[in-house]
């Protein structure tokens, strides 16, 4: 769940990054452009490759960092989580932000699961509504502000 709420903020920062940026950007010549949902689709040949070779080298790691190797366990038991592995934990934190104290860890730990269940909630949304009417996100702003202000919500 901790990975999938650290994917699902970093998902909803992409969708209001992605659609407000849009056009002005230096990547890929600004010419990513509409819903966000339709980004992907618009990225040049090769890139999704790099994507996915990131992504397997970052599992990788991650893997080799919480679970205990294979040869080592018992058939009985495969996929075993090293003892001092926390899922999520691999040992990233280059700004030193991560808490000494263990009670002031876990409330850390707890607002992070919060925060990722608010984020899926978000990323769905965001996914539903784009793909029901083809509108992004701050399109979806713009004209609920115009139909306030037509009908004088």
């Amino acid at each position: 769940e901790v990975a999938h709420g650290r994917v699902a903020m970093l998902a909803v920062i992409g969708f209001l990054v992605g659609e407000a940026v849009e056009g002005s950007s230096f990547l890929f010549d600004a010419q990513i452009a509409g819903p966000a949902i339709t980004h992907p689709g618009q990225i040049p040949d090769g890139w999704d490759a790099l994507i996915v070779t990131m992504i397997g080298a970052a599992e990788a790691q991650r893997a080799q960092i919480g679970w205990v190797d294979p040869a080592n366990a018992s058939y009985d038991q495969p996929g075993l989580l090293r003892d001092d592995y926390y899922p999520g934990d691999i040992g990233f934190d280059p700004l030193g932000i991560r808490p000494t104290d263990q009670e002031e860890l876990d409330l850390m730990i707890t607002k992070e699961l919060q925060n990722g269940r608010l984020a899926m909630l978000a990323a769905a949304g965001f996914l539903a509504q784009e793909a029901v009417d083809g509108l992004g996100i701050y399109e979806h702003f713009e004209v609920s502000m115009i139909e306030s202000a037509d009908f004088g919500l």
